[in-house]
């Protein structure tokens, strides 16, 4: 049997035991991208095969969160792709101004840049009063450090870059503080956001938003994966809620496709719109 064989059975041993030891489920992962995790994974706990983690991720509980941070591997940056930030801007916010209440899920967080972008947004907007976010992922180790907010100071100036192509009306120094070769998110900025633990494979609906962001995490994802959380957020978004994807993400192959109207077919950002069965005809008298 080749080599290669060999490791993609070690890799479904793996996925098999951390679905059936700790109830995480990866099985529907991209199998590429995953085997590679997998890889590092297993160099990283000094193991020579895959299939020497079985045994670890069996009997010692504190891998979990090492291999778990591995797994889903944080990347991001404030206001990335600041088209897209513009285009909620000049699109979507018009659309939330005549809502009391707003309700925002950032799905697949990772260290919280994007979260505190748009909490920037939504303040030089006049709408953070009135927003709750709810920033979830399925990596305790990112979550905890997306709560502290802070952020090595050499990365602030790409970051100032990026508030300013995306329409950025003020400094992004205004609201951090530098110290110590850091900068840390203003408190101000946390007052209406809330983070939490949440598994997109497994998970269910835990509120109604009216915004919901999950940018570059479904492109790890297999199609029936895909397909799965893309129902999960229909589920959540509210009636003509905004659905924000990311670039090379689509929903062109889901049976939920004729639900969305498109608002940036660039940025993928889409707005649901009601079912025909939800839509009441006036009676004629």
């Amino acid at each position: 049997m080749k080599t290669a064989d060999i490791e993609a059975i070690e890799v479904e041993l793996f996925v098999d035991a951390l679905r059936r030891r700790h109830g995480y489920d990866f099985g529907d992962y991209a199998r590429a991208s995953l085997k590679r995790r997998i890889a590092g994974i297993a160099a990283d706990l000094g193991c020579a095969r895959i299939a020497d983690t079985i045994p670890l991720i069996l009997h010692e509980e504190g891998v979990l969160p090492r291999i778990l941070g591995k797994l889903s591997v944080p990347v991001s940056e404030m206001f990335r792709d600041p088209p897209m930030f513009r285009s909620l801007r000049t699109q979507v916010v018009p659309l939330l101004q005549s809502y009391d209440r707003i309700n925002v899920w950032q799905a697949g967080c990772a260290y919280g840049e994007e979260v505190y972008s748009l909490a920037i947004l939504l303040e030089e907007e006049g709408l953070y009063d009135r927003v709750q976010i709810y920033a979830t992922d399925i990596n305790d180790q990112a979550l905890a450090r997306a709560e502290e907010g802070v952020f090595p100071l050499k990365s602030m100036r790409g970051f100032a870059d990026n508030y300013l192509k995306s329409g950025g009306r003020r400094s992004l120094t205004e609201y951090v503080h530098a110290r110590y070769g850091f900068a840390k998110v203003d408190d101000r900025l946390k007052r209406n956001v809330s983070f939490a633990h949440h598994n997109l494979t497994a998970d269910g609906v835990f509120c109604e938003v009216n915004l919901l962001l999950c940018r570059n995490v479904l492109i790890y994802f297999n199609r029936v994966l895909q397909n799965r959380v893309l129902h999960l957020f229909h589920d959540s978004l509210a009636r003509n809620g905004v659905l924000c994807l990311g670039r090379k993400e689509t929903l062109a192959f889901s049976d939920l496709a004729g639900r969305y109207e498109t608002l940036d077919a660039a940025q993928k950002i889409y707005r649901k719109v009601p079912a025909l069965d939800d839509v009441r005809v006036p009676t004629v008298r």
